[in-house]
């Protein structure tokens, strides 16, 4: 079994190019087997250094790299010549950035958020299969992922709630 793709698409796509390398994920969309839960897993550092950050702060990097998304995720959509290829996967970056807004510090909040993040992504509850059906170009590639964590974001803060 191979560990990274041999897809043809992606192999249009150069690490070397700033915009490719964070549309895969910081490369680990290349991987051949679940590389929306790898590009997940590889948000996780990034997330672990924001939130030593304040809530100002935190939103700003999250908003700045969900707008950047909207390009980065496109551009790599049109270097490809594919809608929306799983190898792209800054929208679960950001998905997960968002999902851990304000959440606190600690393992079991990250694996839950994590968990329900890629729960809402894979099921994609309405109005998230819809989004991802009708709209297209990096706008399209970004939203449903951050319409999933949202909903994971909700959920993370319900815990939140009723567990502390």
């Amino acid at each position: 079994m191979k560990l990274l793709t041999q897809d043809k698409f992606v192999h249009k796509l150069s690490l070397a190019n700033p915009i490719h390398f964070l549309a895969l994920g910081f490369g680990s969309g290349k991987v051949a087997k679940a590389p929306g839960t790898f590009g997940t897993l590889a948000a996780v550092p990034l997330v672990l250094l924001m939130q030593q950050l304040s809530l100002t702060p935190y939103l700003l990097i999250t908003v700045l790299c969900m707008l950047a998304g909207f390009y980065i995720c496109g551009k790599a959509a049109k270097d490809m010549g594919v809608h929306d290829h799983g190898a792209i996967v800054w929208d679960e970056v950001v998905g997960l950035m968002i999902t851990m807004i304000a959440a606190p510090s600690g393992f079991v909040w990250l694996v839950l958020g994590f968990v329900l993040f890629r729960f809402f992504d894979i099921i994609k509850p309405w109005p998230i299969r819809w989004l991802d059906a009708k709209v297209h170009g990096g706008f399209g590639i970004m939203i449903d992922d951050v319409l999933a964590g949202i909903f994971a974001l909700i959920g993370v803060q319900l815990a939140v709630y009723y567990l502390t």
